[in-house]
């Protein structure tokens, strides 16, 4: 009897974990009341310049309640479901992906995330965390160069005026209203591949989820993962439809370094240019 209790209760949690790594489509909350959306959309970056920009949210720009834009999953079309990806702090669940610094040093200021809880007005997320690795994280030989796993970095949230729906809600659903959370980060990187890892945590009752970068006609988004244990081990970011690896959006402010200066003649240099050109080529005519 005792074992048949203990393998209900590992079953249920299993149930429970599976629930917050993903919110799919036909999810008991999906049919929920919609809510006001919230006009007032921040914008983020504190003034300095996007230095990249990880791939698109909005495959349907205008076409939501209000004139919002949209991040529409292709569920009829090409037979996806995931809505949001779990990385919410209370159930230990991380998510990562990757960028590239090239063409000298970036110092990058502040990096956007992207984030919902379903049927709460954007935005409620209280907190993100984020450490960047030189490598894959949690593969042998990476390290954590910035940041840890527990700081609340977030210094502002707000409406990012898009709304994640599904092609049959287009239009008519606002209930999942996606915040946009700046974090502080203060850091220089030289060149080469870099993977941020990053946990959110909000005051609504679901999520927080991070809606997967959405392009028309594309199943496969990015190489993003995902860590169900706190960050100690990941796994490859599917989509839970079509099994193919998504990318997540995020967006890096900062300085990029000065382009290198192209050589410039001055107008002597190119008078004396041109006498030479000259003098060449009657020699070579009269040759």
């Amino acid at each position: 009897m005792k074992k048949r209790i203990i393998a209900l209760a590992l079953m249920c949690m299993a149930t429970i974990s599976l629930a917050n790594n993903q919110e799919t489509v036909g999810d008991s909350i999906e049919g929920a009341t919609d809510i006001e959306t919230n006009s007032t959309t921040v914008v983020y970056g504190g003034g300095a310049a996007v230095i990249y920009d990880n791939g698109p949210l909005v495959n349907s720009p205008g076409t939501g309640i209000g004139g919002e834009d949209e991040s529409v999953l292709q569920v009829t079309s090409l037979g996806m479901n995931t809505l949001g990806v779990g990385h919410q702090l209370s159930a230990g669940f991380r998510i990562a992906d990757d960028f590239t610094v090239a063409g000298g040093d970036w110092d990058i200021e502040s990096i956007d995330f992207y984030a919902y809880q379903t049927n709460e007005t954007a935005s409620t997320i209280t907190a993100v965390n984020l450490q960047i690795w030189d490598g894959v994280p949690g593969a042998v030989g990476s390290t954590v160069i910035f940041g840890d796993g527990s700081t609340n970095r977030m210094n502002s949230t707000g409406n990012s005026g898009i709304l994640r729906v599904e092609e049959a809600t287009s239009g008519t659903t606002n209930n999942r209203q996606i915040a946009v959370s700046n974090v502080t980060v203060g850091i220089t990187l030289s060149p080469g591949t870099y993977w941020l890892d990053w946990q959110s945590d909000g005051s609504g009752v679901s999520g927080p989820w991070a809606p997967p970068i959405t392009i028309n006609g594309q199943t496969t988004t990015g190489n993003a993962l995902q860590s169900s244990d706190n960050g100690v081990t990941y796994v490859a970011l599917e989509d839970g439809g079509t099994l193919t690896q998504q990318g997540l959006p995020f967006v890096v402010y900062g300085t990029l370094p000065p382009p290198p200066v192209v050589p410039t003649l001055s107008l002597y240099g190119l008078l004396l240019l041109g006498l030479i050109a000259l003098f060449f080529g009657r020699r070579f005519i009269r040759q």
